[in-house]
């Protein structure tokens, strides 16, 4: 179970999607070591988009840096554009 303090209530199926996207981002880009699991890293973002946590509360919660937040972040919405953008080629080549 994982447990962030706030009063954040997040489907199991929005932490498992993105936990999946992160975990074939990390794999496609060979990321080798990071400080929070794809559990973890997919539970901040959520908890970014769901409360708006600044980059200091969310670097206090997770017990990383705020430049750790900002980089977790952006790798979770590059890793979603990019799943978007690949299902828009798949339906187009499928329509």
């Amino acid at each position: 179970m994982l447990v962030y303090l706030s009063g954040l209530d997040v489907y199991n199926s929005a932490l498992c999607f993105l936990a999946a996207r992160l975990r074939q981002h990390r794999r496609e880009t060979g990321t080798r070591w990071r400080r929070l699991s794809v559990d973890r890293q997919a539970l901040l973002v959520l908890a970014h988009l769901r409360c708006g946590d600044t980059y200091a509360q969310l670097a206090a919660g997770f017990d990383i840096g705020i430049a750790t937040v900002y980089r977790y972040l952006r790798d979770a919405f590059v890793s979603l554009a990019c799943s978007l953008i690949c299902w828009r080629h798949l339906k187009k080549a499928h329509s």
